[in-house]
């Protein structure tokens, strides 16, 4: 399973370790993706999605159905699978 947030599309990124002795090998960095259970008062239900911690914060702002509309979003195929 990939470890991306199902909002913002948030993936892994390449980088480099750096040593004292200046050698370079490759590792991958992982955005901060946790499950979380988020009411949606117009579905009268819990939706369970996997979010970066910077959507889970602009979520509990908005409100889910406002993050939707306010970048785009389809708001069904997102509940639905």
């Amino acid at each position: 399973m990939s470890r991306k947030c199902d909002l913002t599309g948030k993936g892994s990124n390449m980088a480099c370790n750096v040593s004292h002795s200046h050698v370079r090998t490759k590792k991958r960095q992982y955005p901060n993706v946790q499950y979380k259970r988020i009411w949606v008062p117009e579905l009268n239900r819990f939706v369970r999605l996997r979010l970066s911690t910077r959507a889970i914060r602009s979520v509990t702002k908005l409100g889910l159905v406002g993050y939707c509309q306010k970048h785009n979003l389809d708001f069904g195929a997102l509940i639905n699978g």
